[in-house]
């Protein structure tokens, strides 16, 4: 009997036209005859289409997909969805790392590779907190620079020359909330002097 490759794609937003295009071409050069495809983060709480294609799967196929990180978001995150496969009897393959779960190397590099990534993104998010609490202690952290109220003499100027909030909008590229912000502010303080 022969294995039904069954593709899932995923990009983290719905301007990665290109790079969703690309899983579904080698997806299909895989030999996926049905291919699962979302556009939305990997941290959003559900994932409809994995899920789909994770209730698709029958014994016998194998789950194809072209990254790790496009399948799962965590160690155990991966260990629940390779547990759900196994389960169903359906391998996994990962084809930039040319990886097949239906081997004893693959299933062990999978757990490897998982427990790799998992433990580089807790570093690197450690390093980053130690960063920003150092810098705070040195009073050299801000947080982000606020792009709008740099142009608060500018939203200003241009109401005073009748320019509706739209317009202020589209001609600085800040957002109407901003525009608003900043005229309710001036609006605060010319009431208290």
């Amino acid at each position: 009997m022969t294995a039904v490759m069954i593709g899932y794609a995923r990009t983290s937003t719905t301007d990665q036209k290109a790079g969703l295009e690309a899983q579904l071409r080698d997806l299909q050069a895989a030999g996926c005859t049905k291919i699962f495809k979302e556009q939305l983060s990997s941290v959003a709480t559900e994932r409809l289409e994995l899920e789909r294609a994770l209730d698709f799967v029958r014994e016998g196929d194998v789950l194809v997909v072209t990254k790790l990180d496009r399948l799962a978001r965590s160690v155990a995150d991966l260990m629940a969805i390779t547990e759900k496969l196994r389960h169903k009897g359906v391998e996994l393959r990962i084809l930039a790392l040319n990886l097949d779960t239906s081997t004893p190397t693959g299933k062990l590099m999978l757990n490897l590779l998982g427990s790799i990534a998992e433990f580089e993104r807790e570093l690197m998010l450690e390093r980053q907190r130690e960063g920003i609490a150092k810098a705070k202690a040195e009073g050299k952290y801000k947080g982000r620079a606020p792009t709008a109220r740099s142009k608060a003499s500018t939203v200003l100027a241009l109401r005073a020359d009748g320019k509706t909030p739209a317009e202020i909008q589209a001609a600085l590229g800040i957002s109407r909330a901003s525009v608003f912000r900043i005229l309710k502010e001036r609006a605060i303080a010319g009431e208290a002097a």
